[in-house]
């Protein structure tokens, strides 16, 4: 008699990372040694976006500290529930652009493609908070009809995006990064992602070698809010990337009592940088419902864009920007017209 040995595929650390941390605010809050009554009014978060945090970016958060802005960013308090004029579910107009098959066309020359709905952290500010991945989103691969559609409409940039796009597996990345290679008109491929910052054993070399090898130059867009996040294995992750020939770029969300300062994002430009990361944008918050104590005033952002214009080199100062439906590009702080 044969007997067969069947071997389980073995799980990336990565994946395991994703699948655990913390999910509730007084597991959370216990183990940064911090008393509840030291916070405002905490709440356990609607079902449709709980609270989730890895464990490699809690690592990072000041014990005994309420007022971590790492902690400030996943941390669900009861101004969520909060109803403000001006905040709505879809600030960014995504769904009058998009096709209602997950893909999204807002610019010329540009198509986004919402490759999931999951992710490794849920940040309280998200823009997306509210958008209804399960009707919206690429099933696996671009369909010929989709790729003929964007062939005719002159797409040169594809940009992953989600929920984030790198929360797919290797081999899912690979079939839908194969799929966009059948775009005759393709120049250029973005991923926007926050992976790489909060779990950095996301950046596999299969990975990097998937978007080297890529016939057209790739980009990753990281989104890091404070230079907290940015520690050793997180530089390492990104000199992968870096090294590997990828632009990495950044862009972070200007958020109340996290990054309204002109140091901490002075910081953030010079240690991302020597991450191999350049300044891209700081983008105004985008008015999602449940998100407007994060929200700073345009006014006070534009007196940090000048402090920051004394004191950094141009390559290292970000464009401050803001999101208006309907317009066609972003718009500098500043000339926004509702």
């Amino acid at each position: 008699m044969i007997t067969r040995t069947f071997e389980m595929p073995k799980i990336p650390d990565w994946q395991r990372q994703m699948a655990t941390g913390f999910s509730r605010v007084a597991d959370l809050l216990a183990w940064l040694e911090i008393e509840p009554a030291s916070l405002e009014n905490t709440i356990d978060p609607a079902s449709h976006f709980p609270m989730k945090v890895p464990c490699t970016f809690a690592a990072r958060m000041r014990k005994g500290d309420p007022q971590d802005p790492l902690l400030r960013q996943v941390l669900p308090l009861h101004a969520e529930k909060e109803t403000v004029p001006g905040f709505i579910s879809d600030p960014v107009g995504d769904l009058p652009a998009s096709d209602g098959q997950g893909i999204i066309q807002k610019y010329h020359g540009r198509a986004l493609l919402v490759t999931t709905g999951a992710c490794a952290i849920h940040c309280r500010y998200c823009f997306r908070r509210h958008f209804p991945y399960q009707s919206h989103h690429i099933d696996r691969i671009l369909s010929p009809e989709s790729i003929e559609t964007l062939d005719d409409e002159n797409i040169e940039e594809i940009i992953l995006s989600g929920g984030d796009p790198l929360a797919l597996s290797d081999s899912r990345l690979q079939v839908l990064i194969g799929s966009l290679g059948k775009l005759e008109k393709l120049r250029r491929l973005r991923i926007h992602t926050r992976l790489p910052v909060v779990i950095p054993d996301r950046v596999t070399q299969r990975l990097v070698d998937m978007l080297a090898g890529f016939r057209v130059p790739a980009t990753v867009v990281l989104h890091i809010n404070h230079p907290n996040e940015i520690d050793q294995q997180t530089q390492q992750a990104c000199r992968r990337l870096f090294n590997g020939g990828i632009h990495l770029l950044n862009q972070a969300v200007l958020l109340k009592g996290v990054n309204d300062d002109a140091g901490v994002l002075e910081e953030l430009s010079v240690k991302g940088f020597e991450a191999g990361i350049l300044p891209y944008y700081v983008h105004q918050l985008d008015r999602v419902s449940g998100s407007a104590h994060f929200q700073v005033p345009s006014a006070d952002a534009l007196q940090l864009e000048e402090e920051l214009r004394n004191t950094l080199p141009g390559y290292l100062l970000p464009r401050f920007v803001t999101e208006v439906p309907g317009r066609k590009s972003k718009i500098p702080l500043g000339q926004e017209i509702y």
